[in-house]
Protein backbone atom coordinates (compact mmCIF):
# COMPACT_ATOMS: atom_id res chain seq x y z
CA UNK A 1 0.00 0.00 0.00
CA UNK A 2 1.63 3.68 -1.54
CA UNK A 3 1.43 6.03 1.85
CA UNK A 4 2.10 8.84 -0.77
CA UNK A 5 -1.03 8.14 -3.28
CA UNK A 6 -3.53 7.86 -0.55
CA UNK A 7 -2.11 11.38 0.54
CA UNK A 8 -2.54 12.44 -2.31
CA UNK A 9 -5.78 11.87 -2.71
CA UNK A 10 -7.22 12.98 0.99
CA UNK A 11 -5.26 16.26 0.40
CA UNK A 12 -7.84 16.50 -2.79
CA UNK A 13 -10.50 15.88 -0.18
CA UNK A 14 -9.30 18.05 1.88
CA UNK A 15 -9.31 21.17 -0.78
CA UNK A 16 -12.59 20.22 -1.82
CA UNK A 17 -14.04 20.63 1.35
CA UNK A 18 -11.90 24.14 1.75
CA UNK A 19 -13.79 25.30 -1.51
CA UNK A 20 -17.17 24.81 0.18
CA UNK A 21 -15.98 26.64 3.82
CA UNK A 22 -15.25 29.58 1.63
CA UNK A 23 -18.30 29.19 -0.51
CA UNK A 24 -19.63 29.13 3.49
CA UNK A 25 -17.74 32.09 4.76
CA UNK A 26 -18.94 34.26 1.44
CA UNK A 27 -22.67 34.21 2.30
CA UNK A 28 -21.82 34.96 6.01
CA UNK A 29 -19.98 38.07 4.62
CA UNK A 30 -22.44 38.99 2.67
CA UNK A 31 -25.19 38.48 5.54
CA UNK A 32 -22.85 40.62 7.65
CA UNK A 33 -23.13 37.41 10.55
CA UNK A 34 -20.61 36.24 13.22
CA UNK A 35 -19.91 32.93 11.34
CA UNK A 36 -17.44 34.79 9.22
CA UNK A 37 -14.46 34.31 11.19
CA UNK A 38 -15.08 30.86 11.94
CA UNK A 39 -15.40 29.79 8.66
CA UNK A 40 -12.76 31.68 6.78
CA UNK A 41 -10.05 30.39 9.68
CA UNK A 42 -11.73 26.82 8.81
CA UNK A 43 -11.20 27.22 5.11
CA UNK A 44 -7.92 28.12 5.41
CA UNK A 45 -6.52 25.25 7.65
CA UNK A 46 -8.30 22.75 4.62
CA UNK A 47 -6.90 24.38 2.27
CA UNK A 48 -3.27 24.71 3.94
CA UNK A 49 -3.57 20.86 4.55
CA UNK A 50 -4.72 19.74 0.87
CA UNK A 51 -2.21 21.93 -1.03
CA UNK A 52 1.20 20.12 -0.27
CA UNK A 53 0.02 16.71 -1.50
CA UNK A 54 -1.65 17.90 -4.06
CA UNK A 55 1.22 19.96 -5.70
CA UNK A 56 4.47 17.70 -4.20
CA UNK A 57 3.20 13.74 -4.62
CA UNK A 58 3.18 13.02 -8.01
CA UNK A 59 0.12 11.61 -9.50
CA UNK A 60 -0.11 7.46 -9.87
CA UNK A 61 -1.33 5.84 -13.20
CA UNK A 62 -3.26 3.55 -11.16
CA UNK A 63 -4.68 2.13 -7.40
CA UNK A 64 -5.36 -0.93 -5.98
CA UNK A 65 -8.24 -1.78 -4.29
CA UNK A 66 -7.12 -1.64 -0.78
CA UNK A 67 -5.63 1.53 -1.70
CA UNK A 68 -8.84 2.57 -3.18
CA UNK A 69 -10.69 1.63 0.27
CA UNK A 70 -8.18 3.29 2.38
CA UNK A 71 -8.75 6.73 0.41
CA UNK A 72 -12.72 6.92 0.34
CA UNK A 73 -13.10 6.28 4.26
CA UNK A 74 -10.20 7.84 5.17
CA UNK A 75 -11.85 10.63 3.27
CA UNK A 76 -15.37 10.81 5.24
CA UNK A 77 -13.63 10.67 8.45
CA UNK A 78 -10.86 13.48 7.49
CA UNK A 79 -14.12 15.41 5.70
CA UNK A 80 -16.12 14.58 9.49
CA UNK A 81 -13.11 16.09 10.93
CA UNK A 82 -12.38 19.23 9.36
CA UNK A 83 -16.16 20.02 9.30
CA UNK A 84 -15.78 20.24 13.16
CA UNK A 85 -13.15 23.20 13.18
CA UNK A 86 -16.32 25.63 12.14
CA UNK A 87 -18.41 23.97 15.04
CA UNK A 88 -15.86 24.84 17.65
CA UNK A 89 -14.68 27.92 16.43
CA UNK A 90 -18.46 29.08 16.89
CA UNK A 91 -18.24 28.08 20.33
CA UNK A 92 -20.97 26.84 22.90
CA UNK A 93 -22.88 24.38 22.38
CA UNK A 94 -20.44 22.97 20.22
CA UNK A 95 -17.99 21.16 22.48
CA UNK A 96 -15.57 18.86 20.81
CA UNK A 97 -18.10 15.69 21.12
CA UNK A 98 -21.31 17.90 20.38
CA UNK A 99 -19.48 19.19 16.95
CA UNK A 100 -18.24 15.93 15.60
CA UNK A 101 -21.76 14.42 16.25
CA UNK A 102 -23.32 17.27 14.12
CA UNK A 103 -20.42 17.08 11.64
CA UNK A 104 -20.58 13.57 11.11
CA UNK A 105 -24.29 13.35 11.14
CA UNK A 106 -24.14 16.10 8.43
CA UNK A 107 -21.76 14.40 5.78
CA UNK A 108 -23.31 10.98 6.44
CA UNK A 109 -26.67 12.63 5.41
CA UNK A 110 -28.16 11.39 9.03
CA UNK A 111 -29.83 15.09 10.33
CA UNK A 112 -29.83 14.12 13.57
CA UNK A 113 -28.67 16.98 15.34
CA UNK A 114 -27.67 18.20 19.30
CA UNK A 115 -28.82 21.73 18.93
CA UNK A 116 -31.59 22.98 20.97
CA UNK A 117 -32.24 26.29 19.01
CA UNK A 118 -30.91 25.53 15.62
CA UNK A 119 -32.22 29.48 14.94
CA UNK A 120 -29.70 30.97 17.06
CA UNK A 121 -26.77 30.03 14.47
CA UNK A 122 -25.76 32.27 12.03
CA UNK A 123 -26.64 32.14 8.50
CA UNK A 124 -23.30 31.25 7.27
CA UNK A 125 -23.01 28.29 10.03
CA UNK A 126 -26.38 27.16 8.85
CA UNK A 127 -25.08 27.10 5.41
CA UNK A 128 -22.16 24.86 6.21
CA UNK A 129 -24.37 22.52 7.73
CA UNK A 130 -26.65 21.96 4.97
CA UNK A 131 -23.67 21.60 2.75
CA UNK A 132 -22.10 19.09 4.34
CA UNK A 133 -24.90 16.90 3.61
CA UNK A 134 -25.29 17.83 0.35
CA UNK A 135 -21.69 17.26 -0.04
CA UNK A 136 -22.20 13.61 1.70
CA UNK A 137 -25.50 12.55 -0.18
CA UNK A 138 -23.86 12.12 -3.45
CA UNK A 139 -20.51 11.32 -2.33
CA UNK A 140 -17.61 13.52 -1.60
CA UNK A 141 -15.34 10.75 -3.74
CA UNK A 142 -17.59 10.81 -6.21
CA UNK A 143 -17.70 15.01 -6.28
CA UNK A 144 -13.49 14.68 -6.14
CA UNK A 145 -13.89 12.20 -9.12
CA UNK A 146 -15.69 14.43 -11.13
CA UNK A 147 -13.50 17.67 -10.86
CA UNK A 148 -9.74 15.43 -10.11
CA UNK A 149 -8.21 13.99 -13.41
CA UNK A 150 -7.67 10.50 -13.24
CA UNK A 151 -7.10 7.22 -15.21
CA UNK A 152 -10.43 5.32 -15.77
CA UNK A 153 -8.39 2.66 -13.59
CA UNK A 154 -8.09 5.24 -10.65
CA UNK A 155 -11.73 6.38 -11.24
CA UNK A 156 -13.34 2.93 -10.98
CA UNK A 157 -11.94 1.55 -7.60
CA UNK A 158 -12.39 4.78 -5.87
CA UNK A 159 -16.20 4.49 -7.43
CA UNK A 160 -16.45 0.87 -6.51
CA UNK A 161 -15.23 1.43 -3.15
CA UNK A 162 -17.65 4.61 -2.10
CA UNK A 163 -20.91 3.47 -4.14
CA UNK A 164 -23.16 0.79 -2.52
CA UNK A 165 -22.28 -2.80 -3.90
CA UNK A 166 -26.31 -2.40 -5.11
CA UNK A 167 -26.02 0.30 -7.08
CA UNK A 168 -22.57 -0.45 -8.91
CA UNK A 169 -24.41 -3.64 -9.80
CA UNK A 170 -27.49 -2.01 -11.13
CA UNK A 171 -25.38 0.41 -13.17
CA UNK A 172 -24.59 -0.43 -17.32
CA UNK A 173 -22.36 2.24 -17.50
CA UNK A 174 -18.92 3.11 -17.66
CA UNK A 175 -17.44 4.82 -14.61
CA UNK A 176 -17.16 8.17 -16.57
CA UNK A 177 -20.51 8.33 -17.58
CA UNK A 178 -22.01 6.96 -13.98
CA UNK A 179 -20.50 9.70 -12.90
CA UNK A 180 -21.62 12.50 -14.99
CA UNK A 181 -25.02 10.81 -14.64
CA UNK A 182 -25.29 11.00 -10.98
CA UNK A 183 -23.99 14.41 -11.06
CA UNK A 184 -26.42 15.64 -13.51
CA UNK A 185 -29.50 13.99 -11.70
CA UNK A 186 -27.97 15.23 -8.43
CA UNK A 187 -27.75 18.91 -9.38
CA UNK A 188 -30.84 19.06 -11.55
CA UNK A 189 -32.93 17.66 -8.59
CA UNK A 190 -31.45 20.31 -6.22
CA UNK A 191 -31.86 23.38 -8.69
CA UNK A 192 -35.44 22.22 -9.60
CA UNK A 193 -36.57 21.88 -6.11
CA UNK A 194 -34.82 25.15 -5.15
CA UNK A 195 -36.85 26.65 -7.80
CA UNK A 196 -40.13 25.15 -6.81
CA UNK A 197 -39.82 25.97 -3.28
CA UNK A 198 -39.47 29.73 -4.01
CA UNK A 199 -42.11 29.91 -6.44
CA UNK A 200 -44.02 28.21 -3.78
CA UNK A 201 -43.20 31.54 -1.52
CA UNK A 202 -39.98 30.00 0.27
CA UNK A 203 -36.88 32.22 0.61
CA UNK A 204 -33.98 31.49 -1.23
CA UNK A 205 -31.47 30.80 1.31
CA UNK A 206 -34.35 28.40 2.78
CA UNK A 207 -34.96 26.40 -0.20
CA UNK A 208 -31.57 26.46 -1.59
CA UNK A 209 -31.03 24.63 2.22
CA UNK A 210 -33.91 22.83 2.06
CA UNK A 211 -33.14 21.75 -1.33
CA UNK A 212 -29.96 20.46 -0.20
CA UNK A 213 -30.70 18.37 2.87
CA UNK A 214 -33.90 16.61 0.69
CA UNK A 215 -31.73 15.66 -2.55
CA UNK A 216 -29.18 14.58 -0.16
CA UNK A 217 -32.11 12.41 1.86
CA UNK A 218 -30.08 14.60 4.86
CA UNK A 219 -32.66 16.51 6.87
CA UNK A 220 -31.23 19.32 8.06
CA UNK A 221 -33.29 21.94 8.50
CA UNK A 222 -32.66 25.72 9.37
CA UNK A 223 -35.67 25.77 11.70
CA UNK A 224 -36.37 24.78 15.13
CA UNK A 225 -39.68 22.93 14.05
CA UNK A 226 -38.26 21.26 10.57
CA UNK A 227 -40.83 21.66 7.70
CA UNK A 228 -43.59 22.24 10.03
CA UNK A 229 -42.47 26.02 10.26
CA UNK A 230 -43.94 26.26 7.13
CA UNK A 231 -47.37 24.98 7.89
CA UNK A 232 -47.97 25.37 3.89
CA UNK A 233 -49.42 22.09 2.63
CA UNK A 234 -48.00 23.32 -0.98
CA UNK A 235 -44.04 23.13 0.34
CA UNK A 236 -44.52 20.39 1.89
CA UNK A 237 -46.37 18.51 -1.39
CA UNK A 238 -43.16 19.69 -3.06
CA UNK A 239 -40.67 18.64 -0.50
CA UNK A 240 -41.98 14.58 -0.54
CA UNK A 241 -42.33 14.69 -4.53
CA UNK A 242 -38.28 15.59 -4.11
CA UNK A 243 -38.12 12.51 -1.61
CA UNK A 244 -39.52 9.99 -3.46
CA UNK A 245 -37.38 10.86 -6.40
CA UNK A 246 -33.97 11.09 -4.10
CA UNK A 247 -34.49 7.81 -3.07
CA UNK A 248 -35.10 6.56 -6.60
CA UNK A 249 -32.14 5.25 -8.12
CA UNK A 250 -30.48 7.69 -10.38
CA UNK A 251 -29.60 5.82 -12.98
CA UNK A 252 -33.96 4.81 -13.48
CA UNK A 253 -34.71 8.72 -13.13
CA UNK A 254 -31.74 9.29 -15.68
CA UNK A 255 -33.53 7.01 -18.00
CA UNK A 256 -36.76 8.28 -17.72
CA UNK A 257 -36.06 11.48 -18.62
CA UNK A 258 -34.10 11.07 -21.93
CA UNK A 259 -35.32 7.69 -23.26
CA UNK A 260 -38.81 7.80 -21.90
CA UNK A 261 -39.57 3.73 -22.37
CA UNK A 262 -41.37 3.67 -19.00
CA UNK A 263 -37.90 1.68 -17.57
CA UNK A 264 -38.46 3.23 -14.61
CA UNK A 265 -41.80 2.17 -14.11
CA UNK A 266 -41.22 -1.50 -15.15
CA UNK A 267 -38.43 -1.95 -12.05
CA UNK A 268 -39.81 -4.36 -9.38
CA UNK A 269 -38.02 -2.28 -7.14
CA UNK A 270 -39.24 0.95 -7.54
CA UNK A 271 -42.71 -0.51 -7.85
CA UNK A 272 -42.19 -2.27 -4.21
CA UNK A 273 -40.73 1.34 -3.14
CA UNK A 274 -43.76 3.57 -4.33
CA UNK A 275 -46.24 0.68 -3.43
CA UNK A 276 -44.58 0.17 -0.12
CA UNK A 277 -45.01 4.16 1.00
CA UNK A 278 -48.61 4.00 -0.03
CA UNK A 279 -49.71 1.18 1.87
CA UNK A 280 -47.70 3.22 4.75
CA UNK A 281 -49.27 6.16 4.18
CA UNK A 282 -52.67 4.41 4.52
CA UNK A 283 -52.10 2.59 7.45
CA UNK A 284 -50.51 5.28 9.70
CA UNK A 285 -53.41 7.76 8.43
CA UNK A 286 -55.96 5.98 9.38
CA UNK A 287 -54.18 4.78 12.58
CA UNK A 288 -54.05 8.24 13.45
CA UNK A 289 -57.23 10.18 12.32
CA UNK A 290 -59.42 10.48 15.35
CA UNK A 291 -56.78 9.65 17.41
CA UNK A 292 -54.23 12.42 16.88
CA UNK A 293 -55.84 14.39 13.82
CA UNK A 294 -59.52 15.07 13.53
CA UNK A 295 -60.20 15.15 10.15
CA UNK A 296 -59.51 12.62 7.59
CA UNK A 297 -57.09 14.52 4.93
CA UNK A 298 -55.69 16.19 7.68
CA UNK A 299 -54.56 12.55 9.52
CA UNK A 300 -53.48 11.87 5.76
CA UNK A 301 -51.28 14.63 4.97
CA UNK A 302 -48.98 14.16 8.01
CA UNK A 303 -49.09 10.59 7.80
CA UNK A 304 -47.83 10.85 4.21
CA UNK A 305 -44.97 13.37 5.20
CA UNK A 306 -43.61 11.36 7.83
CA UNK A 307 -43.70 7.80 6.39
CA UNK A 308 -42.74 9.43 3.18
CA UNK A 309 -39.70 11.42 5.23
CA UNK A 310 -38.60 8.25 7.10
CA UNK A 311 -38.94 5.80 4.17
CA UNK A 312 -36.30 8.42 2.13
CA UNK A 313 -34.25 8.64 5.25
CA UNK A 314 -34.70 12.53 4.59
CA UNK A 315 -35.82 13.13 8.65
CA UNK A 316 -37.87 16.14 8.17
CA UNK A 317 -41.16 16.78 9.60
CA UNK A 318 -44.15 18.55 10.03
CA UNK A 319 -45.55 16.62 13.17
CA UNK A 320 -44.46 15.22 16.45
CA UNK A 321 -44.59 11.39 15.70
CA UNK A 322 -43.59 10.19 18.92
CA UNK A 323 -46.53 11.13 20.74
CA UNK A 324 -48.56 9.16 18.28
CA UNK A 325 -50.12 5.59 18.60
CA UNK A 326 -47.97 2.86 18.48
CA UNK A 327 -49.56 1.14 15.64
CA UNK A 328 -48.07 3.76 13.51
CA UNK A 329 -44.97 4.21 15.79
CA UNK A 330 -44.04 0.43 14.87
CA UNK A 331 -44.94 1.26 10.84
CA UNK A 332 -42.54 4.34 11.06
CA UNK A 333 -39.47 2.04 12.51
CA UNK A 334 -40.00 -0.30 9.55
CA UNK A 335 -39.52 2.48 7.55
CA UNK A 336 -36.61 3.62 9.09
CA UNK A 337 -35.01 0.14 8.69
CA UNK A 338 -35.83 -0.14 5.20
CA UNK A 339 -36.02 2.94 3.33
CA UNK A 340 -35.61 3.50 -0.73
CA UNK A 341 -33.49 2.49 -3.24
CA UNK A 342 -29.61 1.56 -4.17
CA UNK A 343 -28.17 3.92 -6.50
CA UNK A 344 -30.15 6.74 -4.36
CA UNK A 345 -28.88 8.76 -1.45
CA UNK A 346 -30.78 7.16 0.52
CA UNK A 347 -29.64 5.14 3.64
CA UNK A 348 -30.83 2.07 5.20
CA UNK A 349 -31.29 -1.54 4.71
CA UNK A 350 -32.79 -0.43 0.69
CA UNK A 351 -35.92 -2.14 -0.70
CA UNK A 352 -33.54 -4.05 -3.09
CA UNK A 353 -32.11 -6.01 -0.42
CA UNK A 354 -35.84 -6.64 1.06
CA UNK A 355 -37.16 -7.93 -2.33
CA UNK A 356 -33.69 -10.06 -2.68
CA UNK A 357 -35.32 -11.63 1.08
CA UNK A 358 -38.02 -11.97 0.08
CA UNK A 359 -37.17 -13.78 -2.83
CA UNK A 360 -34.77 -15.63 -1.36
CA UNK A 361 -37.32 -17.08 0.84
CA UNK A 362 -39.79 -18.16 -1.78
CA UNK A 363 -36.77 -19.67 -4.25
CA UNK A 364 -36.16 -21.68 -0.51
CA UNK A 365 -39.55 -23.05 -0.22
CA UNK A 366 -39.54 -23.97 -4.05
CA UNK A 367 -36.04 -25.91 -3.58
CA UNK A 368 -37.38 -27.70 -0.37
CA UNK A 369 -40.76 -28.55 -2.27
CA UNK A 370 -38.79 -29.74 -5.28
CA UNK A 371 -35.45 -30.84 -4.48
CA UNK A 372 -34.20 -31.69 -8.06
CA UNK A 373 -35.14 -28.18 -9.45
CA UNK A 374 -32.64 -25.80 -10.17
CA UNK A 375 -34.15 -22.38 -8.88
CA UNK A 376 -33.21 -19.18 -9.97
CA UNK A 377 -33.41 -15.82 -8.09
CA UNK A 378 -34.49 -12.97 -10.77
CA UNK A 379 -35.47 -9.74 -10.67
CA UNK A 380 -37.07 -7.77 -13.42
CA UNK A 381 -35.77 -10.86 -15.83
CA UNK A 382 -32.44 -10.70 -14.17
CA UNK A 383 -30.92 -13.42 -12.59
CA UNK A 384 -29.30 -12.33 -9.20
CA UNK A 385 -26.12 -14.26 -9.25
CA UNK A 386 -25.58 -16.33 -5.65
CA UNK A 387 -22.63 -13.53 -4.47
CA UNK A 388 -25.04 -10.96 -4.83
CA UNK A 389 -28.04 -12.88 -2.66
CA UNK A 390 -25.70 -14.00 0.12
CA UNK A 391 -24.08 -10.62 0.54
CA UNK A 392 -27.34 -8.83 0.23
CA UNK A 393 -28.60 -11.36 3.05
CA UNK A 394 -25.29 -10.98 5.22
CA UNK A 395 -25.32 -7.77 5.14
CA UNK A 396 -29.26 -7.42 6.58
CA UNK A 397 -28.13 -9.47 9.43
CA UNK A 398 -24.98 -7.13 10.11
CA UNK A 399 -26.81 -4.24 9.77
CA UNK A 400 -29.98 -5.84 12.56
CA UNK A 401 -26.96 -6.82 14.42
CA UNK A 402 -25.35 -2.67 14.69
CA UNK A 403 -28.55 -1.85 15.60
CA UNK A 404 -29.00 -3.92 18.62
CA UNK A 405 -25.99 -3.93 19.80
CA UNK A 406 -25.84 -0.11 19.68
CA UNK A 407 -29.20 -0.06 21.54
CA UNK A 408 -27.82 -2.15 24.07
CA UNK A 409 -24.62 0.20 24.82
CA UNK A 410 -26.41 3.12 24.76
CA UNK A 411 -29.50 1.24 26.93
CA UNK A 412 -26.07 0.59 29.50
CA UNK A 413 -25.17 4.71 29.72
CA UNK A 414 -29.08 5.08 30.98
CA UNK A 415 -30.51 5.99 27.55
CA UNK A 416 -34.38 4.56 27.48
CA UNK A 417 -34.87 1.51 25.48
CA UNK A 418 -37.45 3.47 22.82
CA UNK A 419 -34.62 6.23 22.48
CA UNK A 420 -31.94 4.01 22.45
CA UNK A 421 -33.37 1.84 19.66
CA UNK A 422 -34.87 4.01 17.32
CA UNK A 423 -32.09 6.72 17.87
CA UNK A 424 -29.73 3.25 16.71
CA UNK A 425 -31.98 2.92 14.21
CA UNK A 426 -32.13 6.28 12.62
CA UNK A 427 -28.06 6.14 13.00
CA UNK A 428 -27.72 3.21 11.04
CA UNK A 429 -29.96 4.12 8.50
CA UNK A 430 -28.96 7.90 8.30
CA UNK A 431 -32.48 8.76 9.00
CA UNK A 432 -32.05 11.02 11.77
CA UNK A 433 -34.97 11.49 14.33
CA UNK A 434 -35.92 9.07 16.42
CA UNK A 435 -38.45 8.77 18.78
CA UNK A 436 -39.18 9.29 22.61
CA UNK A 437 -36.76 12.25 23.62
CA UNK A 438 -34.76 12.40 20.18
CA UNK A 439 -38.25 12.55 18.43
CA UNK A 440 -38.60 14.34 15.46
CA UNK A 441 -39.44 18.18 17.58
CA UNK A 442 -36.30 16.87 20.04
CA UNK A 443 -32.83 16.46 19.51
CA UNK A 444 -29.87 14.05 21.03
CA UNK A 445 -28.22 17.18 23.26
CA UNK A 446 -29.65 14.66 26.19
CA UNK A 447 -27.64 11.73 25.33
CA UNK A 448 -24.41 10.98 27.11
CA UNK A 449 -21.02 11.69 25.47
CA UNK A 450 -20.14 8.30 24.81
CA UNK A 451 -23.03 7.43 23.35
CA UNK A 452 -22.77 9.97 20.91
CA UNK A 453 -19.89 8.27 19.94
CA UNK A 454 -21.31 5.28 19.72
CA UNK A 455 -23.81 6.84 17.41
CA UNK A 456 -21.36 8.61 14.90
CA UNK A 457 -20.00 5.13 14.61
CA UNK A 458 -22.51 3.83 13.70
CA UNK A 459 -23.76 6.75 11.37
CA UNK A 460 -20.67 6.05 9.40
CA UNK A 461 -21.04 2.20 9.44
CA UNK A 462 -24.56 2.64 7.84
CA UNK A 463 -23.43 5.12 5.27
CA UNK A 464 -20.66 2.81 4.49
CA UNK A 465 -22.37 0.20 4.20
CA UNK A 466 -20.35 -1.49 7.12
CA UNK A 467 -18.40 -3.80 4.82
CA UNK A 468 -16.26 -0.61 4.28
CA UNK A 469 -15.40 1.03 7.50
CA UNK A 470 -15.06 -2.37 8.97
CA UNK A 471 -12.01 -3.46 6.80
CA UNK A 472 -10.44 -0.54 7.05
CA UNK A 473 -10.56 -0.58 11.19
CA UNK A 474 -9.38 -4.61 10.93
CA UNK A 475 -7.57 -4.53 7.64
CA UNK A 476 -4.58 -6.85 8.89
CA UNK A 477 -6.69 -9.11 10.78
CA UNK A 478 -8.88 -9.29 7.02
CA UNK A 479 -6.07 -10.42 5.49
Amino acid sequence: MRAQIIIRYIGFVFLFNALFLFISAAASAVNGDSALLPLSYSAVVAALIGIFPAIFVPPAENIENDEGLVIVVAGWLMSSLIGTLPYIMWGDPFTFTNAWFESVSGFTTTGSSILSDIEALPAGLLLWRSTTQWIGGIGIIVFMLAVVPSTGQTAMVLYKNEISSLAVENFRYRTRKTLQILLVVYLGLTVLESLCLVVAGMGVFDAVTHSFATVATGGFSPKNSSVAHFASPVIEGIIMVFMILSGIHFALIFLGITDRSGKIWRSSVVRYYLAAMAVGVLLVGYNIWGRVFEGFWEAMRFAAFQVISLGTSTGFATADSSIWPGFSILILIFFTLQCACAGSTSGGIKVDRIILFWKSMICQFLKMKHPKAVVALKIDNTVIEPRVVEAGLLYITLYICVVFISSLVLTFLGVDIMSAFSGSAAAMGNVGPGFSTVGSFSNFAAIPAAGKWVLTIVMLLGRLEIFGLTMFLFYRMIR
